[in-house]
């Protein structure tokens, strides 16, 4: 039988490709009919809806936005969820939030179905190479009955145990990634107002023990004003919440993350939501605006003008 895959957004149609791409028998659906015609110009099968994907599949693939996206393509909660899922093998690849994927197993294993966990690491250029890192959880069996379908998708793929430990192991790496970019962003910003030769910034810190992948990526694209989406920021938002709601239900202290959230939600708000995170440096630039219309002395170079603290405080809407 085909393999189905449902939900070809940023992530999902690039990875829906490379499935193709190897002679993985795909069957597709997505929301939006256009991206669908893109995967069938690419030799995959389309159902008319996402109840012919779980006919023609017996492993369903779902990268999909949300809970209220993933209920809806299985039919959660109404007589056709039994249906879809009895004797299938449900992978969801996307993020949300553990407890909700937990959830999720407990249901599909209870309508007769199997259930794996696999949130993957990496924005949109690793999905289009092939370079994602897969998270894997739920049962052994039904793991290694999913781990060579990721092999197109992803040059690794970690077991991480029982659900939803993988989506946990997901949001601590989102969690680094976040403030990563964010402290990125904030270091190019500091450069170029201090007038400093960007492209030797950019050598300076290729050169160095902090390179990365994912900083020669994001430099470079801030410096080049390249804000084309390949993590977009309000996807990075989403996240974001998502990590410090976890964090709050144990209890846990994330100060870094909780700075990322707020200025996060200030990109978005401006309008920036649809470009990459690294958009997140507009939210940084307009608190230096604001902070130089209210400072008496200069904004950069002294230390009087860069008062600590600012936008930061007990009411975050992290807390």
């Amino acid at each position: 039988m085909d393999v189905g895959f449902i939900g070809l957004g940023l992530m999902g149609e690039p990875m829906a490709r490379n499935l193709v791409r190897a002679g993985t028998p795909l069957v597709v659906w997505n929301r939006t009919a256009a991206k669908c015609e893109r995967l069938r110009a690419a030799g995959a099968r389309v159902a008319a809806d996402p109840a012919g994907v779980f006919a023609a599949a017996d492993v369903v693939l779902l990268m999909l936005a949300g809970p209220e996206a993933i209920d809806g393509v299985l039919g959660r909660d109404t007589p056709g969820f039994a249906a879809n899922v009895a004797g299938h093998t449900i992978v969801h690849m996307g993020t949300t939030t553990p407890s909700y994927s937990r959830g999720l197993e407990i249901d599909v294993v209870a309508a007769g179905g199997r259930y794996v966990e696999a949130p993957v690491s990496g924005s949109r250029t690793p999905a289009e190479a092939g370079e994602l890192v897969a998270m894997l959880a739920g049962d052994p069996a039904a793991i290694r009955e999913v781990r060579p379908l990721l092999a197109p998708m992803c040059r690794e793929a970690v077991d991480c145990g029982p659900v939803p430990n993988a989506l946990r192991m997901k949001l601590a790496v989102n969690l680094y990634l976040i403030t990563m970019v964010t402290g990125l962003a904030e270091a190019v910003h500091f450069a170029d107002r201090h007038g400093l030769d960007l492209r030797q910034f950019l050598d300076v810190l290729d050169a160095g023990p902090m390179a990365s992948s994912v900083s020669r990526i994001k430099a470079h694209k801030l410096v080049d004003h390249d804000f084309a989406a390949q993590a977009a920021a309000a996807d990075v938002l989403m996240n974001n919440r998502l990590v410090a709601d976890a964090a709050r239900e144990s209890g846990l202290a994330s100060p870094l993350l909780d700075v990322c959230l707020e200025l996060f939600t200030e990109t978005v708000a401006a309008g920036h939501g649809g470009a990459d995170m690294i958009a997140v440096v507009r939210a940084i630039e307009a608190r230096t605006a604001e902070r130089a219309a209210g400072s008496e002395g200069p904004a950069i170079g002294s230390d009087a003008g860069l008062p600590v603290g600012i936008g930061l405080g007990a009411g975050s809407d992290a807390g």
